[in-house]
């Protein structure tokens, strides 16, 4: 019975550290991204900051806050993106920064775009 606790309660704990990552995959075609992207040159042109987190820090990455791990498998990840040539056909613009704590949301409205 002990062991069946433990084993249910590391289960529960596996799948909440693992749904904390916001995994994104850069797809070739738009047709099957969830969101368009545009990089901007300035932060503040940016609807959201982002974090670019390295794979050892896969599941250290908090959903919709703006730090995002790029999966090589589109099946793997939470929204599938693709970067646009122009800002007017962009969903979403992003600005890559180099420090974790300054990733996030500067447009609150678009939040709803990475859910």
């Amino acid at each position: 019975y002990k062991m069946k606790r433990v084993l249910f309660l590391f289960t529960v704990l596996l799948s909440i550290l693992s749904a904390k990552a916001q995994k994104v995959f850069s797809t070739d075609s738009q047709y099957q991204a969830d969101v368009k992207v545009y990089v901007v040159d300035s932060e503040y042109q940016a609807d959201l900051l982002v974090y670019k987190a390295e794979k050892k820090y896969e599941f250290d990455v908090n959903k919709n806050k703006g730090v995002w791990y790029f999966s090589d498998n589109k099946y793997d990840a939470d929204k599938k993106i693709y970067f646009v040539d122009g800002r007017y056909q962009a969903d979403l613009l992003i600005y890559f920064v180099k420090n974790k704590y300054r990733a996030g949301w500067r447009t609150k409205s678009k939040q709803h775009l990475m859910y």
